[in-house]
């Protein structure tokens, strides 16, 4: 650990490798390596991974201000070198910050960093040319700065590399992106919720029917508000999300989310959306509606990530990703669900819920019949009314005594 930082508690610090769903244009995996103190996030390192895992090329190191100088960024580049013990790590341009770092930082592999061997073993991974340019700001900003920045380890240090660097450019392979196709296969997207306190005790009560359980949560989602999220090829990798999600937020919410995910499939018969392919996901990129059969339901809360409540929906019931924006939305989606994804009517093919007492309407309108004949009946039997009223008697009224002088009346 480089002089000066502060050590990281033991307790409570853990890490985690998960994956970074950012489209930056580069046509491998993305892998981010998470440190947490806690509940709270240290730093996290952002790579891109090669298809074949023997190539590993750094994006973004980032810490949390309140852990800088306390060995986080060192954590996160060793954690990378152990994950990947074979791979060759571009460790690209630095910055200013990034260059005074990694002055003290010590590479536990600089056989396997790019800048410190000859093109003729790594160019068919990275592009010899822009790897020469990261070199050259790098050796600027060490001389800029005063710094070695661990010169004698880096091939040809302060050299020209034009000449080099353009002979094995031509070596570079670059890889076609392998996406996951979404046609005909389970996709699962995850969505954090905070719920009204009822339905959060309801929804994570194991002594109720799951089933039950899971329509009430659809029901408070809307079956047109599905999230327009990355659908992934496995329920886990949606979870992850939700977690991510969870541990990047702005602030600490005042009561537990619960972090739900949606297995659908697409309709076989209508045509697959716009999408962008990730390994292991897909990002429909159109911005109408996407009818899916909703064929499942998994949540847990993120107070107890341990707990995990499923149910599946036999058949599946058609829902749908909500529109991006409301004037979006197809014909078909405004004719089955309001501008909030709630239904406006059943299903089709599903009977509509019959009024109370369905059942013994011929009695109640054969009554209500007798009732109005016996009520016909008796204002035909009834003597007519006198259209003059009797005038009314006219005996003396009896009036009180005044009072007696000296004497006041009495008050009951």
């Amino acid at each position: 650990m480089p002089g000066g930082e502060a050590g990281l508690p033991e307790e409570g610090l853990s890490l985690w490798l998960t994956d970074w769903k950012v489209p930056t244009g580069i046509p491998w995996e993305g892998r981010r390596v998470v440190a947490l103190v806690g509940q709270a996030v240290a730093g996290h390192l952002d790579v891109h991974v090669h298809p074949d895992g023997q190539a590993v090329e750094v994006w973004m190191l980032d810490v949390q201000p309140g852990f800088r100088r306390r060995g986080v960024a060192s954590l996160l580049m060793d954690t990378l070198c152990a994950v990947y013990p074979t791979a060759w790590i571009n460790h690209g341009a630095r910055t200013r910050e990034g260059t005074w770092w990694w002055n003290g930082y010590r590479d536990p592999a600089p056989q396997r960093n790019v800048h410190n061997r000859p093109p003729a073993e790594w160019a068919v991974y990275f592009d010899a040319v822009a790897v020469a340019s990261d070199k050259a700001q790098n050796a600027h900003l060490n001389a800029f700065y005063g710094l070695d920045g661990h010169r004698q380890e880096v091939y040809r240090y302060g050299e020209r590399l034009e000449q080099e660097a353009d002979d094995y450019a031509r070596h570079y392979r670059p890889v076609r992106e392998a996406g996951l196709d979404p046609a005909g296969r389970q996709l699962h997207g995850a969505a954090r919720l905070f719920l009204p306190p009822a339905v959060h005790a309801y929804v994570h009560d194991r002594t109720q029917d799951p089933s039950g359980r899971a329509a009430a949560l659809v029901e408070h989602v809307g079956h047109g508000n599905l999230p327009r999220t990355y659908w992934n090829g496995t329920r886990h990798a949606a979870f992850e999300d939700a977690y991510h999600e969870e541990l990047f937020q702005d602030a600490v919410p005042a009561q537990p989310a619960t972090h739900l995910v949606f297995t659908v499939r697409l309709p076989p018969a209508d045509p697959l959306p716009a999408f962008h392919a990730l390994p292991g996901s897909v990002d429909f990129t159109a911005g109408a509606d996407i009818a899916v059969e909703l064929a499942a339901l998994a949540w847990r809360s993120a107070g107890q990530p341990a707990v995990t409540h499923t149910a599946a929906f036999t058949p599946p019931v058609s829902a749908a990703v909500a529109p991006r924006w409301p004037q979006d939305a197809s014909a078909a989606y405004r004719a089955r669900y309001d501008e909030a994804g709630f239904r406006l009517s059943p299903e089709a093919g599903q009977p509509a819920a019959e009024p109370a007492y369905a059942d013994r309407a011929e009695d109640i309108s054969a009554m209500a019949d007798r009732l109005m004949a016996a009520l016909a009946e008796r204002s035909r039997s009834a003597p007519p009314l006198d259209a003059s009223p009797p005038p009314p008697s006219r005996q003396p009224q009896q009036t009180s005594p005044p009072p007696t002088p000296g004497q006041g009346q009495s008050m009951r």
